[in-house]
């Protein structure tokens, strides 16, 4: 059994096939979220306060620390602040950190301050990235996650992915890191765009559990991209990805049916002992209830199937009391 071993000050978490599943906590990034990275860059931490803690508490086993906020010169703005970031994080929650950049100069910088064994997210299949982020990785002693692309981008053939992960496990072994220290994320494609996206990353993760050993991650998100109601289809992609063999996943802890949907899974992969968190976190749930009232054009969306049932049911009595 591959265990990639993680840790913060005071807690040590494990990934593994007979674990339960490592949920990545993707909320303080600033990709994408234009108030964070404003606010990261004036010095304000307030939102990563709440979202380290918001996280936690939600469930999660990690968190991803990203500081890549849109700068002229990241290599020069990106070290200390993602150095800070980690700094902040760590003084707040006691999980075990991922320290995530595109920047090797960061990664170094988040490396230095960084209590425990963090997991480095991430290296590439790229020769240039491979020689300079494995040194790091060995030097640190800690795991990476490894992502199936390389000079020629991202493949849309699983099986060109899985030789590129192949390549990476290997160059890492050259530098003395252990395959239980690589982490592979196969690329999950949006589901909206390539049909076969979801069943090739299962058949995929199934390969490199069977045939690398390695544990594997994946931003759970990326499967549901361009399309409504997002969550509904990562809460079921997540289920299915874990039956395959995947062992974490970066991902929102603070949406509650996808979180119900992981331990969920953990249960039926036996790998929530006696159902113990199952039923600390669940024993005393009440389901939601419907909201009361007439629906009318200004209802939440949520509440828009309900309200066609409730038309198309009061079309059916009228025509029988036509009739």
């Amino acid at each position: 059994m591959s265990r990639t071993v993680v840790a913060s000050e005071t807690k040590t978490i494990t990934i593994g096939f007979d674990q339960p599943f490592c949920v990545i906590g993707e909320r303080i990034n600033p990709t994408g979220r234009k108030k964070l990275a404003a606010e990261m860059i004036e010095g304000n931490f307030e939102t990563v306060e709440k979202d380290a803690l918001a996280q936690v508490a939600a469930g999660a086993t990690m968190l991803d620390v990203n500081a890549g906020v849109t700068s002229v010169n990241p290599n020069e703005s990106e070290p200390p602040l993602l150095r800070k970031t980690v700094e902040l994080v760590q003084s707040l929650v006691d999980v075990p950190l991922s320290i995530d950049s595109s920047v090797p100069a960061a990664l170094a910088a988040g490396l230095e301050v960084c209590k425990g064994r963090p997991l480095v997210n991430s290296v590439t299949g790229e020769e240039d990235r491979l020689e300079v982020i494995l040194p790091l990785i060995k030097k640190y002693d800690v795991p990476v996650v490894a992502i199936s692309n390389d000079e020629t981008g991202i493949s849309e053939d699983p099986d060109v992915r899985f030789e590129v992960a192949k390549k990476i496990v290997e160059r890492a072994a050259d530098h003395g890191i252990k395959p239980q220290d690589v982490v592979v994320d196969p690329l999950v494609m949006p589901i909206g765009a390539m049909g076969t996206a979801g069943q090739q990353v299962f058949k995929l993760v199934r390969r490199l559990r069977e045939e690398l050993h390695v544990n594997t991650t994946c931003g759970a998100s990326n499967i549901s991209f361009g399309l409504p109601h997002r969550h509904g289809i990562n809460a079921a992609f997540l289920p299915m990805a874990i039956s395959a063999g995947m062992t974490s996943a970066i991902m929102n802890p603070c949406r509650p049916q996808e979180m119900e949907m992981v331990r969920a899974a953990n249960v039926l992969m036996g790998t929530d002992a006696n159902c113990s968190d199952w039923i600390m976190t669940y024993r005393d749930h009440a389901p939601a209830k419907p909201a009361a009232g007439p629906v009318g054009p200004v209802a939440e969306a949520g509440a828009a199937p309900a309200a066609a049932g409730g038309r198309r049911r009061g079309g059916r009595e009228a025509r029988r009391r036509a009739g």
